[in-house]
């Protein structure tokens, strides 16, 4: 059965795209009061009736990471204090979704923690978008549903009509990302082979695949520091490559991203808005930013109503 009043709030992480969703969705965005105590605690008021609503809550946990995941957490809390009937996270961007698994000894698994303290807030389902590995749904007992940025990528792709495309996955794992690009796009696929020999040895790269006088699409979920895309991007001109460019659904941008993307030979990186930009990041005439409110809005609405999201998986 449809929960009724649907009502949308906002953490301060990505606070426009919040606002883009409710315009699509024709409603105001949920009132709520968000500030710091001077030694740097969060505090929360909801400012308006939220008893027996259906509550959305948006809010990447991207930088500053530890402070956004605990926003959402006091915000959560705060919901199911002033008795929501149902609080669905919408968690664009799933920090910590790297550590998802004892890759050495004496490791955490950080991303089941963010997922039990998500759980432990009062959250009684997850909206997520390109999870960093698909399992991290598994660790939360309660549903999740695993939006995909790609068609919103794929769309735009379509439109540059770049002859001679070559779909790129940087490393192993993201093959099957890549694949899924090539496939909607009807282009061949190459993969990025990286081996460091040695501590202290540059990697080699390899590439598997014809990109020889091609234009090629390096496809991954996150931009972090863009190290590894700036290493694939000159191994790939080294090898005939006629121009790169990069698309992912995370733009982390962390670090030196920026200055390393500027001074790059990347013709353009393209990216959605699951994170909002710096204006230091937005000065940056390489980067394209594309839009998902549409879909996380449609998405929403589809929960609200009890109707079948599975169609917005492809």
């Amino acid at each position: 059965m449809p929960h009724k009043g649907l009502l949308i709030f906002s953490g301060r992480a990505n606070i426009r795209l919040a606002e883009e969703i409710c315009r699509y969705l024709r409603i105001h965005l949920g009132k709520s009061n968000i500030y710091d105590f001077s030694d740097g605690e969060i505090g929360v008021r909801i400012t308006e009736n939220v008893r027996g609503r259906d509550v959305f809550v948006v809010q990447p946990t991207c930088d500053p990471v530890n402070k956004n995941l605990m926003e959402l957490l006091i915000m959560i809390d705060a919901l199911k204090r002033s008795s929501a009937e149902r609080i669905t996270a919408v968690i664009p961007y799933y920090g910590y979704a790297r550590q998802d698994r004892k890759a050495e000894p004496r490791v955490p698994i950080t991303s089941k923690l963010v997922a039990d303290l998500v759980t432990a807030a009062g959250t009684d389902r997850v909206l997520a978008m390109d999870l960093h590995a698909g399992q991290i749904q598994g660790f939360f007992n309660l549903p999740v549903d695993h939006l995909y940025a790609a068609p919103i990528l794929i769309e735009y792709i379509k439109r540059k009509k770049l002859k001679d495309l070559v779909i790129v996955s940087p490393d192993a794992g993201g093959v099957e990302r890549a694949r899924a690009f090539a496939k909607k796009l009807n282009t061949s696929l190459a993969i990025i082979d990286k081996r460091r020999d040695k501590p202290g040895v540059a990697k080699v790269m390899n590439i598997i695949g014809d990109i020889r006088g091609k234009r090629v699409m390096i496809v991954d979920d996150i931009i972090d520091t863009a190290g590894t895309l700036i290493e694939a991007t000159n191994a790939l001109i080294a090898n005939g490559a006629r121009e790169v460019y990069a698309c992912c659904t995370h733009p982390v941008l962390s670090g030196p991203a920026i200055e390393r993307i500027t001074q790059s030979q990347i013709k353009e990186v393209i990216a959605s808005n699951t994170i909002q930009l710096n204006d230091k990041q937005k000065a940056c005439d390489k980067i394209k930013v594309l839009s998902v409110s549409k879909l996380l809005g449609e998405a929403i609405k589809r929960i609200h109503t009890a109707t079948s999201v599975s169609s917005l998986f492809s």
